[in-house]
């Protein structure tokens, strides 16, 4: 039997697709159960496409969607296209036609999964995302079939490559953000506007996916709490080394007594704990759980055979699907309603840069200012700014998130102190 798949987009990803399927054919063939075949390659004009056979791609390349859409021959519709539209619309129409979709348009999952998971259930066809959290490591089914008896009481990421590049430069090679941004674009690992990588957005619509699969609740992207490394300092970066730590951006979804916390933000983590060593353009997921207790997850989260290599495995098991009669199964099971977490019932521990006069009784100062809230401090460092100013960075004990915004909204109404960057800090 052949399965017929019709791609949508000729980039990056999607030209790693036929060379796995060629390179790896056999075993492709027997776990399939099917010959899995490319029918038509949509592409955007029809010079991109007198482009590509000269290359030597010897594909059957269209200009309109509609000439996939409505070959009955093809079963499985593989979104690599990006962005939101027309891949929104073009999912939309191939699960309404009848035909399975693969994607790895995270942006597209985060903010309209919801909508298009329904729309796959209406028409009982398969959607499948693999690659579009992490790129090559195969998170999703890990914790939708593979964890699938283990309570997930945490998950935290290594979710983008890009700026994990460049936050390794600034703890290894003590580079600024900006000569790490610009090696970022030179290398390709960054885009001319730099947004979503830098800003946590990306990290973002990647903690919006993974909370349907580790908690089964469906996250609004508005919902997550996003900061970016844009803010982080030199300074920042040594003093987090001189007290044992790096910082990395890190998304978080963490179970509460209320609900599900949500966020993704410059982490200092303790240089001991395993994603402290996930450096350059690695990703990497750490699991916390009540059955295997800690695992970690490491490989590439982009590239173009990473990426293909998750893209084919959905291919693959829709193939079998199909072969088996199978069809229409949903990628995750998991299903609750979504709860979020209230303030109070979030802990963590934090770190803070406040600049001070240097002068007798600052700190003792700002002391008073934490145990107005009922906050201790963990670590305390003070060091000369410039002649007359001085910074006092501190890592609190465990405290609420209600006790922080109280404690910096103190700090910043202080006519003697200005307060810099607060990070969370995860524990040992």
């Amino acid at each position: 039997m052949t399965v017929k798949i019709g791609l949508l987009g000729f980039g990056t990803v999607a030209s790693g697709v036929p060379y796995l399927l060629q390179e790896n054919q056999k075993k492709i063939f027997d776990l399939a159960e099917a010959e899995i075949a490319i029918g038509k390659v949509l592409v955007k004009s029809s010079e991109e496409a007198q482009h590509l056979v000269a290359q030597g791609h010897d594909y059957d390349f269209v200009t309109d969607v509609e000439a996939i859409l409505s070959d009955e021959s093809i079963a499985i519709v593989v979104e690599l296209m990006g962005r939101i539209e027309p891949a929104k619309t073009y999912i939309a129409k191939a699960l309404q036609a009848g035909k399975h979709v693969v994607s790895a348009n995270k942006d597209l999952i985060a903010l309209h999964g919801t909508e298009l998971l329904a729309l796959a259930s209406e028409n009982q066809v398969s959607f499948a995302y693999e690659a579009a959290v992490a790129g090559g490591i195969p998170i999703l089914r890990t914790l939708s079939q593979s964890l699938i008896s283990d309570k997930i009481t945490r998950v935290l990421g290594v979710l983008n490559g890009t700026s994990n590049y460049m936050l390794t430069k600034m703890v290894e090679s003590g580079w600024t953000y900006q000569e790490a941004l610009e090696s970022a674009q030179a290398l390709g690992y960054a885009e001319s506007d730099p947004t979503n990588d830098v800003e946590g957005i990306d990290a973002a619509y990647k903690v919006a996916i993974l909370s349907r699969f580790a908690f089964g609740m469906a996250i609004d992207f508005e919902a997550i709490h996003h900061q970016g490394i844009d803010v982080i300092t030199a300074n920042d970066v040594a003093t987090a080394k001189e007290m044992g730590y790096v910082i990395k951006l890190v998304g978080d979804l963490q179970e509460t007594a209320s609900g599900l916390w949500a966020e993704v933000a410059p982490t200092l983590i303790p240089t001991n704990h395993p994603l402290a060593t996930v450096n350059d353009v690695m990703n990497a997921v750490y699991v916390e759980s009540i059955g295997i207790g800690q695992s970690m997850y490491y490989g590439p989260g982009a590239g173009q055979k990473p990426t293909a290599t998750s893209v084919v495995a959905d291919i693959m098991q829709i193939s079998r699907d199909i072969v088996q009669d199978k069809v229409g199964q949903p990628f995750n099971r998991f299903d609750q309603p979504s709860r979020l977490a209230d303030l109070e019932h979030v802990s963590h521990r934090y770190y803070l840069s406040v600049q001070a006069r240097d002068t007798t009784g600052q700190l003792s100062h700002l002391a008073q200012l934490f145990e107005k809230h009922a906050i201790s401090f963990d670590q305390v460092l003070q060091e000369k700014a410039s002649q007359e100013d001085a910074f006092i960075t501190v890592i609190t004990h465990e405290i609420t998130r209600q006790q922080l915004q109280e404690v910096t909204k103190d700090i910043e109404a202080s006519v003697d102190f200005e307060l810099g960057n607060v990070f969370k800090v995860l524990g040992d």
